[in-house]
Order: C-alpha cells, then sequence, then structure tokens
C-alpha cells in the first residue's frame, strides 16, 4: 500500500489541445479534441472535465457525463488511447468561446496528477468556411484569370506596336508619295518653263524674215 501510495504521490499528467478552430454556423455539430500523457500514476482511469470561458463568465460543462447524443454537449473517451473529445451539437454565434479540457486521477496526492489544457479557441462564423478543396479550386481559378489576363495583356501590346507600326509605315509611305508629287510638278513646271522659254526666243526671228521677205519684194516690184 505504502508503494502504491508512493507511486501514486509521483502521478504526472500532461495535457494537449489544439490552439484554434474556426467553423461555418452551418454546421450541425464540431468535435473539439483533447490528448493526454500519463507518467507514474495510478492503473485507475482518470476523470474527464470540460468548461469553457465565453463571453460573459466560465462555465462548466458535462458535470452530469453527457453521454446522450441529444444533448448539447456530448463527451466521448477513449482512455486506452489517451484522447477524449467534446461535441458541441446545434452550433450558434454564443458558442464561440475558449474550450479547455482537463485529465485527473482523484486518487493521486501529486498536483501534477490534475492538469488542463491551454484550451482550443472554438470560433463560430456567419461566413461560411470555404474547404480545402474549395480553396484549391478557387486559387486554380485565381491563377487561370491571372494567366488569361496576362495574355490579353501581351496580345494588347502586340496588337499597339502592330498598330503603331503600320501608322507609320503609312505616314511614311504619304510622306513619299508628297515628295513624289513635288518632284513630279516640278519636272513639269521645269519643261513648260522651258518650252515657253523656247517659244518666246524663237518668235523675233520669225518676225525678222517675215520683214526681210516684205522689203525684197518691194524691191523686186517694178
Amino acid at each position: 500500500d505504502q508503494r502504491n501510495a508512493g507511486a501514486a504521490s509521483d502521478c504526472k499528467v500532461s495535457v494537449s489541445q489544439p490552439g484554434h478552430l474556426t467553423v461555418d454556423y452551418t454546421q450541425e455539430a464540431v468535435t473539439l479534441k483533447c490528448s493526454f500523457s500519463t507518467a507514474g500514476c495510478p492503473a485507475e482511469p482518470p476523470v474527464s472535465l470540460w468548461f469553457r470561458y465565453g463571453a460573459y463568465q466560465p462555465e462548466s460543462l458535462c458535470l452530469d457525463g453527457c453521454r446522450s447524443e441529444a444533448d448539447k454537449f456530448v463527451v466521448r473517451e477513449a482512455l486506452a488511447e489517451k484522447q477524449v473529445s467534446l461535441t458541441v451539437n446545434r452550433l450558434a454565434f454564443n458558442d464561440s468561446a475558449i474550450y479547455i479540457c482537463g485529465i485527473a486521477f482523484p486518487s493521486s496526492r501529486d498536483s501534477r496528477a490534475k492538469r488542463t489544457g491551454e484550451g482550443t479557441t472554438l470560433v463560430v462564423r456567419e461566413i461560411k468556411v470555404l474547404s480545402k478543396e474549395m480553396q484549391s479550386v478557387l486559387i486554380a481559378l485565381l491563377s487561370l484569370l491571372s494567366i488569361y489576363v496576362t495574355g490579353v495583356l501581351a496580345i494588347f501590346i502586340v496588337l499597339s506596336k502592330s498598330k503603331s507600326n503600320t501608322l507609320r509605315n503609312k505616314e511614311t509611305e504619304d510622306s513619299q508619295k508628297k515628295k513624289s508629287a513635288r518632284r513630279i510638278f516640278r519636272e513639269i513646271a521645269q519643261e513648260l518653263y522651258s518650252k515657253r522659254h523656247v517659244e518666246t526666243s524663237q518668235e523675233p526671228e520669225k518676225d525678222n524674215t517675215y520683214e526681210n521677205r516684205r522689203v525684197l519684194s518691194n524691191y523686186e516690184r517694178p
């Protein structure tokens, strides 16, 4: 007996809980998990305790055991696997709180035989939380949209450059046409000027010939 009492006095319990859990209020229920480990504790099964800190005051849960599936809270124990859980049914916004799991060996006098976890912060949100599959689909869609926008932007840049080159080529072509038209106009003007100059220079010669013929004719007349 003294040996068992000594062993019981050396009992040490450690409790571990997930730190945070966010759920959609449309879920019917959520289960909070708690695991524990023991060292030097009695062979008897431990007692599991649950309580929560809400917006108003601490609240002890399942003092009567909460074994019915119809209850608001349901406790399940797998002591051989050192696992316990608390299921919250009929979720509501006011179920958002810090849920703390406790494990105790009542027969042990060691203060370390009674321990609690650091608590799981449960947040019940109005906006539906996307599943991992939906998040993956959303990420894939956003990636495709990003590729599409990048492609459209690249096509727009190419078309803009092509249009700019076309306009530049058209301006160059128009400029060349104007230069060609000016050159042709100058050539025509030069040709007309040359013809006019030639005609002007030949007119006096024709008049002198005509006068000379008149004088000769008068001279030969009896």
